[in-house]
């Protein structure tokens, strides 16, 4: 959305300088409940704020609501939304920061270019539906989707606005007799049923929505909104404009009753059978040049499709509505006055809330799930070993057999739960308070040794060894099995080393940067003898981010801010370096190695692939996680964790979504969790936590059942 300058007093009465610590650029927009600004943090990344109008910060009521509106929003955060950043309800102004995504709304865009091509409108009723599916699977029914709440970015569509949505188990309900929504796009049930409003109300608005970007207005036309509802319970809608191909799947999406409406699943799947060709992953608006023909792609017949391309699922013709103004019985006229006479409706410039509608939930996923620790909500931290996972939550130590996650055995260890435990020498070591460290046994959770670690400049365990570092340059090794000190001795042209280690790879690795930025040293470190292996300095600020057949693999960080502006593969025999430039500098980038790709999860759900064999780039998408886990492939898939307890899996050679988990935020529902565990791949199934306090476990073989 084009950012619009505030002009005025009443404007600029509405631009605070900072909501929280995002400091408020422009005006994007303004409705009925608050205004949208342009903002940025203090990284300099963009965001979308909405500020809520003053008049409604005093009450009570409305700060209910927008906290349950703030819920919605995380529950949903998805790459088909705008993912939820930061929020406070109980501001003196409530607020909520979300990311910007660049592009007009679909309101916009036709009133501007005219109605889509039909190939734009395949992509986005095909991105719609995996929007609504998302939406959907959590728990949450948007009930204003309509052109205005739809952006159309580059990668995609995606749904904005869930001022007025509500998840299944929210407290508020809906007073008696008021509805709240947009008349165009509202579902028959919102005028006759609000309290049994349910996902295909929002299938309803998904019909009424492709058919004003087909035509330029919606199925159900008048100036007057009383006319508009009674034609939209009783009248055919008007599909003409709208392309052969796609009125069938648009006129069963705007049944009267909602049984006979598709879910969003079945639209996806009769997508596929209208168009071969069909592509959710990008929408890229084309605009018009006032002159320029639109040329219709040509539909392609597939299974359930005849040679024009229809679907065999039709029952009827998609239906033609007279132009003539619909004439109406004044006793039918005056019942839906009357019923409408307390209904509060919403233009494209305004919302408000409304009530919390009722949906059934499909079968979640394969696997397990459980909250071993559930009076302590917080996200575990997970390791896994020999059949076992051991895992920290809130003090307690567990361990949890992964294949049906029966609790093995738990104790309590003061302030355990801010790392996972680390398997090494045999033993699960865990991170205490005050410093200490406690290494456990792993068949009963007994503590066999305990040491003090907080005078050390550092820890990390390699190789069987636990490494202390000291603010002198001394790094003392320790058997983690035993306790005992093995070694200490100072690392040649180190004051303070900073220390690496990976799973599989017997080596530690200190690094440090010169005072400019300019340089790395890194040196090979073996955990047991203290020896050096090899030395090397390299250009650029580096951290290490994973080893691979005898390679290191690095991110080079921006002096400034941090940000990972390129991936650097060292490999030590050959003292060869490979690195390859990223396009755009990414925050707070984490990374993970599997056979020379390194992908990359950056803050605000950037991730991409590279290929350090080749030198090039795979791909890149904007998954809309906000904040999220360490990425880890086993070569087919790559998953991430999100800050909401999702678990999503990603194609490996195309970066596309195939699958994910519902989100699990718990209580906790308007804070974001930025200390993610990785999820663990173990003999073909994935371990995830959240923020409720759960660990739950999938089949990896098949994402897409999740």
């Amino acid at each position: 959305m084009t950012p619009r300058h505030n002009t005025g007093a009443g404007a600029e009465a509405e631009l605070p300088e900072y909501a929280g610590h995002y400091r408020l650029e422009s005006c994007l927009g303004s409705g009925g409940m608050g205004v949208v600004h342009l903002a940025r943090s203090t990284s300099g990344m963009r965001l979308a704020v909405k500020v809520v109008h003053a008049e409604f910060a005093k009450d009570p009521e409305f700060r209910g609501r927008f906290r349950q509106e703030v819920a919605a929003a995380r529950r949903v955060s998805g790459a088909f939304t705008a993912s939820v950043v930061d929020a406070d309800p109980e501001a003196e102004r409530p607020w909520m920061a979300t990311l910007f995504i660049p592009g007009p709304t679909l309101s916009e865009h036709v009133k501007q270019n005219g109605p889509l091509t039909p190939g734009q409108l395949r992509r986005l009723m095909a991105g719609l539906a995996e929007a609504l599916n998302d939406i959907h699977r959590v728990g949450v029914v948007h009930r204003d989707l309509k052109p205005s709440n739809v952006l159309l970015a580059e990668d995609g569509p995606k749904v904005i606005d869930f001022g007025i949505s509500r998840p299944k188990d929210s407290e508020l309900r809906t007073e008696t007799g008021k509805l709240i929504g947009t008349p165009p796009f509202m579902a028959p049930e919102q005028f006759q049923r609000p309290r049994e409003v349910g996902p295909a109300a929002d299938v309803f608005a998904l019909g009424a929505v492709l058919v004003h970007a087909a035509t330029g207005r919606g199925p159900f036309d008048s100036d007057s909104p009383y006319v508009v509802a009674y034609q939209v319970v009783h009248d055919e809608p008007d599909l003409a404009g709208v392309p052969e191909n796609l009125a069938p799947l648009v006129l069963r999406c705007l049944a009267k009753e909602p049984t006979d409406r598709p879910t969003p699943d079945e639209l996806m799947r009769e997508l596929r059978s209208v168009a071969a060709s069909y592509d959710t992953r990008a929408f890229i608006p084309q605009q018009r040049d006032g002159d320029r023909p639109d040329a219709p792609d040509a539909p392609q017949p597939g299974p359930g499709t005849d040679k024009a391309g229809r679907s065999d699922l039709a029952q009827r013709p998609p239906g033609r509505r007279s132009r003539k103004r619909t004439v109406l019985a004044a006793g039918a006229l005056g019942l839906m006055v009357g019923t409408l006479a307390s209904v509060v409706l919403l233009t494209e410039e305004g919302s408000a809330p409304v009530s919390t509608p009722s949906r059934t939930r499909r079968a979640e996923f394969e696997g397990w799930e459980t909250k071993p620790v559930p009076k302590k909500p917080a996200a575990p931290q997970c390791s896994d070993d020999a059949g076992t996972l051991f895992c920290t939550q809130s003090g307690v130590v567990l361990a949890l057999d992964p294949s049906d996650g029966t609790v093995l055995w738990q104790r309590s260890v003061t302030g355990a739960g801010r790392l996972a435990p680390v398997l090494s020498g045999g033993l699960v070591h865990v991170a205490a308070a005050e410093g200490h460290l406690e290494a456990l046994a792993p068949s009963s959770g007994r503590t066999l040794w305990r040491r003090n670690v907080a005078a050390q400049g550092g820890w990390r365990f390699a190789g069987g060894s636990l490494l202390l570092t000291r603010a002198d340059g001394t790094v003392t090794g320790v058997d983690s099995t035993t306790g005992e000190t093995l070694w200490s001795k100072q690392i040649p042209g180190y004051s303070l080393p900073s220390l690496a280690s990976f799973t599989g790879d017997p080596l530690a690795y200190a690094t440090s940067t010169s005072g400019d930025g300019t340089n790395t040293r890194i040196t090979a470190v073996d955990p047991l003898t203290g020896d050096i292996g090899w030395e090397a300095e390299l250009t650029g600020t580096l951290v290490p981010v994973g080893t691979e057949d005898g390679s290191v693999f690095l991110l080079d960080l921006d002096t400034v801010n941090g940000d990972a502006r390129a991936v650097v593969r060292y490999t030590p025999g050959s003292g060869t370096v490979r690195r390859v430039a990223l396009p755009v500098p990414r925050l707070a980038a984490q990374a993970g190695v599997r056979k020379g790709v390194v992908h990359l999860l950056a803050a605000g759900g950037a991730l991409e692939a590279v290929d350090m064999n080749t030198g090039k780039r795979l791909w890149h998408v904007e998954t809309a996680v906000s904040s999220g886990s360490v990425p880890v492939s086993d070569g087919r898939y790559v998953y991430v964790v999100a800050a909401d307890g999702r678990l999503l899996a990603l194609d490996a050679r195309t970066g596309r979504l195939l699958g994910q988990t519902r989100s699990r935020l718990g209580a906790a529902s308007d804070r974001v969790t930025y200390d993610l565990a990785a999820p663990l791949l173990v003999d073909g199934h994935v371990y995830g936590t959240a923020p409720d306090g759960t660990v739950f476990a999938v089949d990896g073989s098949d994402p897409a059942a999740w």
